[in-house]
């Protein structure tokens, strides 16, 4: 391999699949810093680009490396970067904002409307090095996992979602069991929530959750309703927060039908088509409904490092470890649905 080159896993062109191949090391320009990439983990994102779905026909421009979740250490800095050097263990936010929108201009960086995301709209981290601006990296504090550290991304998810809401003393529901919605279980269990209840269809997820959590209530909600699972817990009044994390139309309304007057809803899962909820409920209960995207930058990476260093434990989450060249097995494990996280291994 020439000294200008790096392995990348690469959407070559539409289809199904993505292709380990070699590619030009990106150049590091005025702001900017290279990172050598040390672990990465798959995202459902990148396995809807893998799959090549309507959503990736739509999005992804071919040749694209993709990728956005990562950890891994500076190789280089570009003119005028202060403040890091070469050996810094980092990872980095994946949206890449415009600086001159209202919401950036306002500190809301998180609301930016022309956001471009990493492995998404330009090359992203699934290399031996990436680029991104230096705004954009995250210093990784001393003692934290790399391979949780390469989860950050979908941690922060997590985090903010988790967040949203004051979850002190409070019974929640957490509907989708994927890695996400585990950890979000994982921190409200953290922060002091009360009783939590989390609901799939997968039975490894579900297990997995019950393994994780202590505590908490994992059920299949085509075997137990709701209304059941609520008896169960002796909840006569509703759910107070409710984290919805599936993206399923009757897991969403079902939340809405069993949360106490004054909740709280948190949406991070993505909806297909037009999804139908009882609307008097929400006027009624007087619910709050809260659509979350991505992290807030950079609140949530402190709060997610904090909580971190302070004892939050989502390593479990972690389920699958490859070497990059076998992210076929990565993938695969994805896509049965029988996985947390999965790691794959570029310092090879």
């Amino acid at each position: 391999m020439a000294n200008n080159t790096m392995m990348a896993l690469v959407k070559e062109r539409p289809g199904v699949g993505l292709t380990y191949k070699e590619m030009p090391i990106p150049e590091v320009g005025a702001g900017q810093v290279m990172i050598k990439v040390l672990k990465t983990a798959i995202c459902g994102t990148d396995l809807h680009i893998y799959n090549w779905d309507a959503w990736s026909e739509r999005t992804i421009k071919t040749p694209q490396i993709i990728g956005h979740e990562f950890v891994g250490e500076i190789a280089k800095l570009g003119a005028g970067v202060l403040g890091y050097k070469p050996g810094d263990i980092v990872s980095g936010e994946g949206h890449i904002i415009c600086n001159s929108c209202r919401n950036c201009k306002a500190g809301r960086r998180h609301l930016c409307m022309n956001t471009m995301g990493v492995g998404v709209n330009r090359d992203g981290c699934f290399a031996e090095y990436v680029v991104i601006p230096a705004e954009n990296v995250v210093r990784v504090a001393k003692g934290i996992d790399l391979d949780v550290a390469s989860c950050f991304d979908a941690l922060g998810n997590a985090v903010h979602t988790a967040l949203k809401f004051d979850l002190t003393g409070e019974d929640v529901l957490i509907t989708g069991a994927g890695p996400i919605g585990i950890m979000a279980a994982i921190i409200c269990r953290h922060v002091g929530a009360k009783k939590i209840a989390i609901t799939d269809f997968n039975e490894y997820r579900l297990n997995l959750a019950k393994e994780t959590v202590p505590g908490i209530w994992a059920v299949d909600p085509r075997k137990e309703s709701i209304p059941e699972l609520m008896k169960e817990m002796n909840l006569t009044e509703g759910f107070d927060i409710g984290l919805e994390m599936s993206g399923a139309e009757k897991a969403f309304a079902d939340m809405v039908e069993n949360m106490n007057n004054g909740g709280k809803i948190a949406l991070l899962g993505i909806h297909s088509g037009q999804t139908a909820i009882n609307w008097d409920k929400v006027v009624f209960k007087s619910l709050t409904i809260m659509g979350i995207y991505g992290r807030e930058m950079f609140e949530t990476w402190y709060k997610m490092m904090a909580m971190l260093q302070t004892g939050l434990d989502v390593s479990k989450v972690i389920t699958h470890r490859f070497d990059a060249k076998d992210f076929e097995k990565g993938f695969e494990a994805m896509q049965t649905g029988n996985s947390g996280k999965v790691v794959l291994n570029w310092n090879v």
